[in-house]
């Protein structure tokens, strides 16, 4: 039997002009104004969800959508936030775009956000799919073997991170701590 319900929300905002005879995605372009409205809408489903007994809500961390759709750049601040005003949903991670971030300093976010929220975060992390949010960042995406190697690597990272009191790390990407002249 089902006994726990949860939803992923993306955080788009309502979106004017859809359909058959709508604009077309890719020629949208809402103001910072329209896409802030995402926030909004995101807490106000978390809190009804919330009351509503579900398990968690899933969302997704998208950079410079501007189409109006995949919203949320930070999902461990927008969690702090949520958990702050709900009682006891978790706040899931699907997901979290890794080649956009520094391994450690995703981890720690997280870290601080599952302290903050009593332990309702639940972490995610994905490649990425769109150009512009991840290559923006200075990663590969249309090198999908790059891409896949500084992935992989920056999980291992974020793995030591959330089970290990201290560790070091040489890669291809990253060497932690640091060589300090």
């Amino acid at each position: 039997m089902i006994t726990e319900f949860s939803t992923l929300y993306a955080g788009h905002i309502n979106l004017d002009k859809v359909g058959m005879e709508g604009t077309p995605a890719n020629d949208r372009r809402y103001s910072n104004e329209r896409l802030i409205e995402t926030f909004q809408t995101t807490l106000e489903l978390a809190q009804l969800m919330d009351d509503l007994g579900y398990s968690a809500i899933w969302l997704a961390e998208h950079h410079f959508q501007h189409e109006g759709y995949e919203c949320i750049p930070n999902i461990p601040m927008l969690a702090v936030h949520l958990g702050h005003n709900t009682k006891q949903i978790k706040i899931g991670c699907a997901f979290n775009i890794t080649p956009t971030w520094h391994p450690l300093r995703l981890a720690e976010d997280f870290a601080v956000a599952d302290i903050l929220t009593n332990g309702r975060v639940i972490f995610g992390v994905g490649r990425g799919y769109h150009t512009r949010e991840v290559e923006t960042f200075g990663a590969d995406l249309l090198d999908a073997d790059a891409n896949r190697d500084r992935f992989e690597e920056q999980v291992e990272i974020i793995l030591k991170a959330f089970t290990q009191e201290s560790f070091s790390h040489r890669g291809n990407y990253y060497t932690l701590p640091p060589q300090v002249p």
